[in-house]
């Protein structure tokens, strides 16, 4: 595991890098220097990042500039109501699930003042799977404020999804090594984060021997980065670069 633990260093530090910002879309939540909208676009970017990322980045691009680029003030003011639900943000997301969720956040927003304190009140941090059960949280919001699911918003199967965005919106809000990721958040530690796993890094993993599990699932996650917390246990996430880096050349 030594020469594997050197090639994950190596290649982690090759992409931690500020070069690889303007192609990522963590460049959006970067833009703000409030926490409220740092949180916000974090979430929405995490969300939608999912296709070519080069669509990817026009269509949050796009998102913003219907948000006034002012995101905290557009949830507080309640600008989604004046959305056509019909109106496409990003494939198969459309303003009638940026509504739902925007909903749920303007509750949250309004009774705890941003995501990172409502984590804070629920002690998400001292849990031993943080992105899972802050999305169950969320969720619980969301369903009482919509009075519905909403499955295109988060993820509803918490037992068994991966929560790749959601661990990834996390990696930016927690990670504070101050090179890519925000590291805005108090209450999470890093040390608690989990790998944001899709199909790529599940293949770069298994064929490293880190991942014996076939499907991109939670306990695929869990085993992941069980195995990277040996590596670095005080900052298993960093190697998200790596996993992502590895065969893309980027």
């Amino acid at each position: 595991m030594t020469d594997i633990k050197e090639l994950l260093d190596n290649e982690a530090k090759r992409i931690n890098h500020i070069s690889f910002i303007d192609k990522d879309p963590v460049q959006f939540p970067r833009r703000f220097e409030s926490l409220q909208d740092i949180e916000i676009v974090s979430f929405l970017a995490a969300l939608l990042a999912w296709g070519k990322r080069s669509m990817i980045c026009n269509d949050i691009e796009k998102l913003l500039t219907l948000m006034d680029h002012s995101p905290y003030n557009y949830l507080m003011d309640e600008g989604y109501e004046d959305l056509d639900p019909k109106l496409n943000i990003h494939r198969t997301f459309f303003a009638s699930h940026l509504k739902h969720l925007l909903k749920g956040f303007r509750k949250i927003y309004a009774d705890y003042g941003s995501l990172d304190a409502f984590a804070d009140k629920h002690r998400i941090g001292e849990t031993s799977a943080p992105a899972w059960e802050l999305t169950d949280l969320i969720n619980k919001v969301l369903r009482e404020v919509n009075m519905s699911d909403c499955s295109r918003c988060l993820p509803l199967n918490i037992n068994h999804t991966a929560l790749k965005r959601v661990n990834m919106a996390l990696r930016w809000l927690v990670r504070d090594d101050g090179i890519v990721d925000l590291g805005v958040w108090k209450s999470i530690p890093k040390s608690k984060l989990y790998i944001p796993l899709d199909v790529h890094v599940g293949n770069v993993a298994r064929e490293l021997g880190l991942l014996t599990r076939k499907a991109n699932d939670r306990k695929s996650v869990e085993e992941l980065t069980h195995k990277l917390r040996k590596f670095r246990p005080e900052d298993p996430a960093i190697y998200d670069f790596a996993l992502f880096g590895i065969g893309i050349g980027c």
